[in-house]
């Protein structure tokens, strides 16, 4: 059974790939403690060290083209690491200028971080970024339409639903995450200081395996949005990479899935209907636009 398809071609389901590759300095953000701390650091420095190029050669394998969001401050302290994704053919998606909690931003810091991010990386790169996904914290009202006026097409930094929606009253696309479909969650540990603080074991890799293989049987069913949310120093070490190249040939498996980049997935959404009024989107703009008495 599934819903009638909404993806060009008559394929069935989407899947995205997007890697967030923020060397030290999302570990930064969440945890400041670990700052000066070089033996704990150089956990989060393997991305850089050797992740980004095993995810490289696996995605040069498999012939896919990956999203990466990368803040500004990344690039130009890994120029080379940074020109090789870019000499792949990835898509670069801007994480800001630097990887900062949007939390303590106001709306116009916000709006400057998204801005020089892009500035930096187009210059970096030559392309100037369609995409956003929020480092760390909460957007605040007012960022989707500001993120239009600078050229953004695509955010995947807002969760609620498995298919793309656009933010109310923008032309902005969000592609939707999902917990289960982030690599983090199961795999990111640090002994001291603790990380993540509730000091839970590493995940079993054959069970985290099997339950992205149920998510994609769910979402491919539905003829829904299957984006995953990976990080270089996470998957890309010398045993999890195995375990992404057996889901990715899980996926491969199926017919009709269409694998894209978020920026296509976004282009390719703006020829859809515009959200339904109950959507969660709309309710929540709703609120604040004209908030309950």
């Amino acid at each position: 059974m599934t819903e009638q398809t909404r993806w060009p071609q008559g394929q069935q389901s989407a899947v995205v790939l997007t890697i967030d590759f923020n060397d030290i300095h999302g570990i930064l953000t969440q945890t400041p403690a670990v700052a000066g701390r070089d033996k704990t650091l150089s956990v989060w420095r393997y991305g850089t060290l050797r992740g980004v190029d095993r995810l490289l050669k696996l995605l040069a394998e498999k012939q896919l083209r990956a999203s990466w969001i990368v803040p500004a401050i990344v690039a130009a302290e890994n120029p080379a690491v940074f020109a090789r994704i870019v000499a792949a053919g990835h898509e670069i998606a801007c994480g800001g200028d630097r990887h900062q909690n949007f939390d303590t931003l106001t709306l116009e810091q916000q709006i400057a971080s998204v801005r020089l991010g892009c500035d930096q990386l187009e210059a970096a790169c030559g392309r100037r970024p369609v995409g956003f996904r929020t480092p760390a914290g909460q957007w605040k009202p007012g960022l989707a339409a500001a993120l239009s006026a600078e050229g953004i097409r695509w955010s995947s930094s807002w969760r609620g639903d498995d298919l793309p929606y656009f933010h109310p009253a923008t032309p902005l696309v969000e592609l939707p995450l999902h917990y289960e479909l982030e690599d983090e969650p199961y795999f990111a540990f640090n002994l001291s200081p603790a990380v993540p603080p509730g000091q839970s074991r590493i995940a079993s890799y054959q069970q985290t395996l099997e339950n992205m293989k149920q998510d994609f049987r769910g979402f491919h069913r539905f003829g829904l949005c299957y984006l995953l949310r990976l990080h270089a120093e996470i998957i890309g070490t010398a045993g999890r990479i195995g375990l992404l190249s057996e889901l990715l040939d899980f996926i491969a498996g199926h017919q009709q899935v269409w694998m894209a980049s978020a920026a296509e997935v976004a282009d390719w959404w703006q020829t859809q209907p515009e959200n339904v009024p109950e959507h969660p989107a709309e309710i929540f703009h709703r609120q604040i636009a004209e908030p309950p008495l």
